[in-house]
């Protein structure tokens, strides 16, 4: 009898299939996973549903590895095995929330990008026996985590999200907690809820350029998965990707300010000096106007601020890695995906930097970015 996985993910997109599940599966070669992931999607749009059907097969899924490693070409065709069952949250529900009272350990999600908003169908009566499932995300973790903490309240959990939103265990939890005292929940199971579980922040970062259908993806060599320690935490595998830290706040801070802001410095150049419509990210740092702007925006305007805190060693060699990854002759990453949303972008991205430099090093000069967060 093959045992239930100790996994639960939500999410069945490319970049999980690319990241954590790829990781576990690559672990568990090496005896080093807790077990497989059982994957749950939500959408009931027809090509998540092929794609959750496609992911429950024997024979695993490929991942397609292309890019530069040092400056060299490489390709490497990986098969992800890790995902023994997927489910469909509004037609399974009563076996997920059996799982939860079974031998689940780790809960992974990476929803859609308004996937932690709340639905105002949902609310406590989902909480009994034979309730469908709530619509939204954080309701129904809300209902599993009270299945939990009726059947099995000493049992470890750990939840790891990887949403790109800062310190996101931190924020589920919150959201969580306040829709359970909405809903009237106990104040026992309240304070079960924040104390128990284990809400890991973390970080992740790799670009999964494409989707193969009907199931796999394309994507980078480079891969980082770093998650603040705490006591009590289990990531699903022991993997070199995955970096368990006391200092999450230095990898958010390497990729906020030195590819996501050199993204949109890019983006910022490629609207103001009239550059072909499709350029993409490669072809613009295969232009020296746009390639110098960022390279000395890099050396005169940023990595100064990482060397006033200390990690400059660390954001030189990110830079390193990052330029490979720009230059990657398989992703075509477009500048005008980039540039949506751009003046938010801007704020969250440049303004930050900007604020550090004043603070910590005042005297430095950042024209670049000074004249990109005011056009």
């Amino acid at each position: 009898m093959t045992p239930e996985p100790p996994i639960l993910q939500f999410g069945t997109g490319r970049f999980l299939q690319a990241h954590v599940d790829l990781f576990v599966s690559q672990a568990a070669e090496r005896g080093d996973a807790l077990g497989g992931i059982t994957v749950v999607q939500s959408s009931g749009q027809p090509a998540a549903i092929a794609r959750m059907q496609a992911l429950a097969r024997a024979e695993g899924y490929p991942v397609i590895v292309r890019g530069l490693e040092g400056g060299v070409p490489v390709e490497r065709h990986e098969t992800g095995r890790a995902v023994r069952e997927a489910l469909d949250a509004r037609v399974h529900w009563p076996l997920l929330r059996a799982r939860l009272r079974g031998p689940v350990q780790v809960i992974v999600s990476n929803t859609a990008d308004q996937g932690w908003q709340l639905d105002a169908s949902d609310g406590a009566h989902q909480l009994a026996d034979e309730a469908a499932a709530p619509a939204s995300f954080p309701a129904k973790l809300l209902v599993l985590l009270h299945e939990r903490w009726r059947a099995r309240p000493g049992a470890e959990l750990t939840l790891l999200p990887c949403e790109l939103v800062s310190r996101n265990g931190e924020t589920l939890r919150e959201i969580v907690a306040t829709l359970a005292r909405a809903w009237a929940c106990p104040a026992a199971f309240v304070d079960w809820l924040q104390r128990q579980p284990v809400w890991a922040n973390s970080l992740v970062d790799r670009i999964v350029s494409q989707a193969l259908e009907p199931v796999g993806a394309m994507t980078e060599p480079y891969a980082l998965w770093a998650i603040e320690q705490q006591p009590r935490l289990q990531p699903p595998c022991r993997h070199p990707a995955i970096v368990l830290t006391d200092d999450l706040a230095t990898f958010e801070r390497r990729k906020l300010f030195l590819l996501n802001l050199g993204h949109t410095l890019l983006a910022e150049a490629w609207m103001t000096q009239g550059h072909p419509v499709d350029m993409t990210v490669l072809q613009a740092m295969q232009t020296p106007v746009l390639r110098d702007l960022l390279e000395a925006a890099w050396d005169a305007e940023v990595l100064p601020v990482f060397d006033a805190l200390g990690d400059g060693p660390g954001a030189r060699a990110y830079v390193t890695e990052l330029r490979d990854r720009l230059l990657n002759p398989f992703l075509a990453h477009r500048l005008a995906d980039i540039a949506q949303n751009h003046a938010q972008k801007k704020a969250r991205r440049l303004q930050p930097c900007i604020e550090l430099a004043q603070s910590l090093v005042p005297a430095l000069a950042q024209p670049r970015l000074v004249a990109a967060m005011g056009a």
